[in-house]
């Protein structure tokens, strides 16, 4: 049996990310970094995400369309 190990910043990766906080900023999880410097609680980690916008056209396609952004999030890692 092989045990498959994964990073924080992988499995974000192709991730859908929507602000709760900028409103209309949206899209695709492109590349994760972990931030050290930024303390975020107790049992979570501060990562830096760059997103590939997403956007909807009216006949149902989905577009990417824009210039790439960047946000930082938290990520619970413990109890």
């Amino acid at each position: 049996m092989s045990i498959k190990t994964y990073s924080i910043e992988t499995l974000l990766e192709g991730k859908v990310y929507r602000s709760h906080n900028r409103r209309g900023l949206e899209g695709i999880i492109q590349n994760a970094e972990k931030r050290s410097s930024v303390w975020c609680g107790e049992n979570f980690e501060a990562y830096t995400i760059q997103v590939r916008p997403q956007y909807s056209s009216t006949s149902g396609n989905t577009l990417f369309n824009g210039k790439d952004f960047y946000a930082t999030i938290a990520v619970k890692v413990g109890e």
